[in-house]
């Protein structure tokens, strides 16, 4: 009895401590998964956080390594910019020194005037461009006479007949200063269709290379013609313009309003 006792007994604290084993086991487990889980979240939301720090990180130094090189580039390209505008300035400067003339830029106006009208002309081109005057004189000056060209017999006619006798003396062809000049207006009477020959002398004497010419005349009737065409086969050097021809009693706005037009 006593052996089926123990023995009953012996068989109830087995089953006893076997239960309390498994229950233990079963809590150990859940919890190391529960803490494994707890642990592995933490250390991959470590991780997360560490590679998420370190990608900002990244990014940011990236960007502030863009924006610095963005700066430098910018400063880079301003300095290149500055340097490659402010060569062609001085070139441009260099050659445009090199090039023009030391002396020049000034307006003459030369004329020869029978009977006053073509000097009332050049008068008004004087005051419109603020030009210095030249007139051209012969030694031995035309009387009213002399310029009567319905006489065969005057002066003037017997030279328009005889061009031997057109070589006529000048009191002076050279100006003071000539090279100072860069635009010359030249005015005359229309004889006979052409200049007037007293001109003639003084535009073989000179040299008008680099000039620019513009013939003008006073007329009755005539017109401008082939007269500044002649004179400048007859200098044979500068820049001669067609010119224009002007009535005997030519008004002062009728002249300036031509030389504004020439936009010298």
């Amino acid at each position: 009895m006593k052996k089926l006792f123990a023995g009953i007994l012996s068989a109830v604290m087995m089953f006893t401590l076997s239960g309390c084993n498994g229950s233990t086991t079963s809590d150990g487990l859940e919890g190391n998964s529960s803490s494994s889980s707890s642990t592995t979240s933490s250390v991959n939301s470590q991780s997360n956080s560490s590679s998420s720090a370190s990608a900002t990180s990244s990014v940011n130094s990236q960007s502030n390594s863009s924006s610095s090189v963005s700066a430098t580039s910018s400063d880079n390209s301003e300095s290149k910019s500055s340097s490659t505008v402010s060569s062609p300035t001085v070139t441009t400067t260099d050659s445009a020194t090199a090039e023009t003339p030391t002396d020049g830029g000034k307006t003459l106006v030369v004329v020869y005037s029978a009977s006053g009208n073509t000097k009332a002309v050049a008068d008004y081109i004087m005051s419109a461009t603020d030009a210095d005057l030249f007139e051209i004189t012969p030694k031995d000056p035309y009387t009213s006479d002399d310029l009567n060209w319905t006489n065969p017999q005057s002066r003037v006619s017997r030279e328009h007949n005889d061009e031997s006798l057109r070589n006529i003396e000048l009191t002076a062809t050279t100006v003071d200063n000539w090279a100072e000049y860069d635009t010359v207006f030249i005015g005359y009477p229309i004889w006979w269709g052409i200049a007037a020959w007293v001109v003639d002398g003084f535009v073989k004497a000179n040299d008008f290379t680099g000039k620019t010419v513009i013939p003008f005349c006073t007329s009755s009737t005539s017109g401008l013609g082939n007269s500044g065409k002649l004179l400048a086969e007859m200098a044979g050097t500068g820049n001669w313009l067609e010119g224009q021809r002007f009535q005997s009693r030519a008004s002062e706005d009728t002249v300036k309003e031509w030389v504004a037009g020439l936009d010298l």
